[in-house]
């Protein structure tokens, strides 16, 4: 479920107002959430990182492993691409590739300088049943040469937030656009994380508890009366 950006932009106005920071512009916060969520995003992988090098008999590891996966698991994505030449350029929303796969088989991956030794070798040259490829600069090509389609899996980046607006013709005001926003995509759970990072590029210490608490209240209120 995504973190709708409306009820995230009026906890963090709602701590700034309280410590007499200003106001904080649509278009400033969009730069900063969008950054926050990336943050976040890439915490991801190395909270992964170090799961994956402790001790897996706990249950909490289980629990914290699952969780963590449910997050990633978001991002998980894929596309069809059409061949030209043998080559193909997936998005550019991609974070990590994960498989690549032509008439049902899975090519393997390999290094840009792997590619003259691999082809040039009776035992490991590629063929149409047992496909390589190598990713370079965006740029997906496939060896042997090779036409049709394939299918990618992959993780794809957050995309960037925008908190929509309009401004109202006679108060002057910002008025909320939910059709013109893009909400956030990172987990339920990290929101109380992501207004915490935004208060924190917008000059509010994380550090401050009555800050912090305030927002988490407000973050509640809002949720609350968004689902009446």
């Amino acid at each position: 479920m995504a973190i709708n950006i409306n009820s995230v932009y009026k906890a963090v106005l709602v701590v700034l107002e309280q410590e007499k920071r200003g106001l904080l512009t649509p278009n400033e916060f969009n730069r900063i959430a969008t950054q926050a969520q990336q943050e976040i995003f890439t915490q991801y992988f190395d909270d992964l990182n170090q799961l994956l090098g402790m001790p897996q008999t706990s249950l909490a590891y289980a629990d914290r492993m699952a969780l963590l996966d449910e997050k990633i698991s978001i991002f998980k994505t894929n596309e069809t691409l059409t061949l030209s030449g043998s080559k193909a350029s997936p998005t550019s929303a991609v974070q990590e590739l994960g498989s690549v796969i032509y008439n049902n088989r899975e090519a393997q991956r390999i290094q840009q300088h792997e590619v003259y030794t691999t082809n040039q070798s009776p035992l490991t040259a590629p063929t149409e049943h047992y496909p390589v490829y190598t990713y370079e600069g965006g740029e997906l090509t496939m060896y042997p040469t090779l036409t049709g389609n394939i299918s990618l899996n992959y993780l794809k980046f957050p995309i960037d937030v925008r908190w929509g607006f309009s401004i109202h013709p006679e108060l002057g005001n910002y008025v909320y656009n939910s059709l013109n926003s893009v909400d956030f995509e990172i987990h339920k759970s990290d929101q109380p994380l992501l207004v915490s990072k935004i208060l924190g590029y917008a000059g509010v210490m994380a550090k401050d508890q009555f800050s912090m608490s305030l927002g988490a209240q407000k973050e509640q209120q809002i949720n609350a009366n968004d689902q009446k």
